[in-house]
């Protein structure tokens, strides 16, 4: 059975109580799932108490190397092993993991005006497939290793993004974003239920998703160069997962045609 994989946007992280119940009892069910998680507020939050300013350009967080520690932290330590903790506490076995971890994933630098932020160019899902044949639910925090100049050190990468290389690198049964909101919206403010790849492209390149949509859907685009089918879903309604698994009502589905 191919395995799913599951983005839990930061935006939920507060309200996944019932998501956590759905992933284990999809896991008791004989369903491989693979679960990467977000976590910006948490970081931002973070940034406040410990009085370093953040900004951001375009979506993404401006990554100096101070930034870059609490950022590798808050995700690969504290909100990552929450997370494990809560699936074990619910009888699901979990193991934490972050892109760096098994040589997961390498990035090279974004931008440089982003600093130390990766764009993903080589996945290897070795140890995820160990973890799944064994039994486990592989937990993902988004930071990633590469070089940079002659060193080779951690990187801040976008959640979404992490999501979908995986996805494609592992030959995904289906993709699945739990977001704060129902799905894709046309520029008539119109909910989609369905759109497939040359829409979707069409939408990036006129401006009409914007903002962490984009994100999601250039995630979706690169999964679907091997996995059948994307969903943009609401994660804050109770069970959205294990009703999505059961029916896959609501929501936004991206496919290729």
């Amino acid at each position: 059975m191919k395995p799913i994989v599951v983005k839990l946007g930061g935006s939920t992280l507060g309200n996944h109580d019932t998501t956590l119940e759905d992933l284990v009892k999809l896991q008791k069910l004989g369903v491989p799932l693979i679960v990467v998680h977000g976590g910006a507020q948490v970081v931002s939050g973070w940034l406040a108490k410990l009085g370093v300013s953040t900004s951001f350009t375009n979506g993404l967080r401006v990554t100096d190397a101070q930034t870059l520690k609490v950022v590798a932290g808050v995700l690969a330590g504290l909100v990552n092993k929450e997370l494990v903790v809560a699936i074990q506490a619910l009888k699901g076995k979990a193991v934490g993991l972050c892109g760096a971890d098994g040589n997961l994933l390498w990035a090279t630098i974004k931008s440089p005006e982003l600093g130390y932020v990766g764009k993903i160019v080589k996945v290897d899902p070795t140890l995820l497939r160990v973890l799944l044949e064994s039994g486990y639910m592989p937990v993902i925090a988004p930071v990633s290793f590469g070089s940079v100049g002659d060193r080779v050190m951690l990187l801040n990468i976008n959640g979404d993004a992490a999501a979908g290389e995986i996805a494609a690198a592992l030959n995904a049964d289906r993709l699945i974003f739990l977001t704060d909101v129902d799905g894709i919206y046309n520029d008539s403010g119109k909910m989609l239920s369905r759109i497939n790849v040359a829409d979707a492209k069409e939408m990036l390149a006129a401006g009409i998703a914007s903002g962490g949509m984009v994100p999601k859907i250039e995630a979706c685009l690169k999964a679907l160069t091997t996995v059948p089918i994307a969903r943009i879903i609401n994660g804050k309604r109770p069970h959205a997962l294990l009703n999505e698994m059961k029916n896959g009502a609501g929501g936004t589905t991206i496919a290729p045609e």
